[in-house]
């Protein structure tokens, strides 16, 4: 199987380190409802995880939730609830969602609030290599100190601040250099450290659940393409110098935008399109085909009318995959669909060539229900290998 790796830019053998591939895919912010564009991540990566699993790979799969932020923070205030129990809150939503999409679980599913205790080792062992140093609001990263840093991003420092709006803060020696640690305010949450009370910065939760959880080098690291930076950028940074071992990942995974009306979805601009609401009239399986129908790697324009086709499509499928009363005969030869799928998925996980040779495989199927024969052998490979693509095969609820 071929991924392409961001960091490279290129198309890469898989090659794991051990006969269990692991992956770790960032997580949530529960403060808020998930929207399609959190459902478009997530349906990528468990297809990723199911055909490695189909494939033969063990995979041991980690997905974050960071409970503690300062959007957290100000939807508590908000609320007029403590942080902990919107996150509890939202993390249940999450759950109920993703499971309804037919999404597999994650193997384990930290919360950045339990892992302090590993956070502040980790930010211990920058501070005493030199990497890191306390400043009177937190702990910082020395980006100067990294000459490898913006290598995933593709970026230099220069180019980073060229152009840049940079808050100009007395406290860090650098203006990129991004915070580990985060001095206690007033009415926040907080915890104790050898730097005084504080909070998690937001890069350093995901290198301290990966490593602890995944070990010093993983396999594969998977995100939206907003996180290359600042996010996995500094991940790479603070987990190599940390450990002294690289690569922190070998294979960076890195999706499309979702896009409405020619723009970003996002919160910010106030045109998220929640998962409940889109479950309540289209089914798992369209919503899966909605988002398998476009690369992985491209950007995906969310519509109305893209939902609708999908929901056709998902009904074909289900059609042709009923199974049969009668036995007989068939000169159905289904090698060559499943050969087809396979070879589509292996290159760089192409979802969409994928879909064809099962759309054509029903279509066959189809036909030769049509003419009289039994086609058992050709529904049960599309429901097999529909099940790969995390399809259900269920109609509407």
């Amino acid at each position: 199987m071929r991924l392409t790796n961001t960091l490279t830019g290129q198309k890469e053998e898989l090659a794991p380190r051990s006969d269990a591939v692991s992956l770790y895919v960032c997580g949530v912010t529960p403060y808020d409802d998930v929207h399609i564009g959190h459902a478009m991540s997530y349906i990528i990566f468990d297809v990723l995880r199911r055909y490695l699993e189909h494939r033969g790979y063990k995979v041991r799969h980690v997905q974050n939730f960071t409970d503690i932020d300062d959007k957290m923070i100000a939807r508590a205030a908000q609320r007029g609830v403590a942080v902990a129990a919107l996150a509890q809150h939202y993390v249940a939503a999450y759950f109920q969602d993703m499971d309804a999409l037919n999404i597999q679980r994650a193997h384990l599913y930290p919360l950045a609030t339990e892992e302090v205790p590993r956070i502040l080792e980790l930010i211990g062992q920058l501070v005493h290599k030199g990497y890191a140093y306390p400043a009177r609001d937190g702990v910082y990263f020395r980006v100067q100190r990294w000459p490898q840093y913006g290598v995933l991003s593709h970026r230099t420092l220069e180019g980073m601040m060229a152009g840049a709006r940079v808050e100009v803060d007395a406290a860090k020696e650098h203006p990129m250099d991004f915070a580990l640690w985060k001095a206690a305010k007033p009415g926040e949450p907080s915890w104790e450290s050898p730097w005084g009370p504080g909070r998690p910065g937001w890069h350093i939760e995901c290198s301290a659940m990966a490593t602890k959880y995944l070990g010093d080098s993983i396999d594969i690291h998977g995100g939206g393409p907003d996180l290359v930076f600042p996010h996995h950028e500094n991940e790479i940074a603070q987990s190599e110098a940390a450990s002294g071992v690289a690569p922190f990942v070998r294979y960076w995974v890195h999706h499309g935008l979702l896009q409405i009306s020619g723009e970003k979805m996002s919160k910010s601009l106030g045109n998220m399109v929640n998962v409940k609401e889109l479950r309540r009239r289209f089914s798992p399986d369209a919503l899966r085909l909605f988002v398998l129908s476009s690369h992985y790697r491209s950007p995906l324009t969310f519509s109305e009318e893209g939902l609708a086709a999908s929901e056709r499509g998902a009904e074909r499928l289900r059609h042709a995959a009923q199974s049969d009363v009668q036995a007989g005969f068939s000169r159905l030869d289904v090698a060559a669909y499943e050969t087809r799928f396979h070879e589509a998925l292996d290159d760089d996980l192409n979802t969409p060539q994928a879909l064809a040779a099962l759309f054509d495989l029903a279509r066959e199927v189809n036909a030769r229900r049509a003419a009289g024969e039994a086609v058992n052998t050709g529904a049960g490979l599309l429901r097999s290998l529909g099940g790969v693509l995390g399809l259900t095969f269920q109609p509407p609820a």
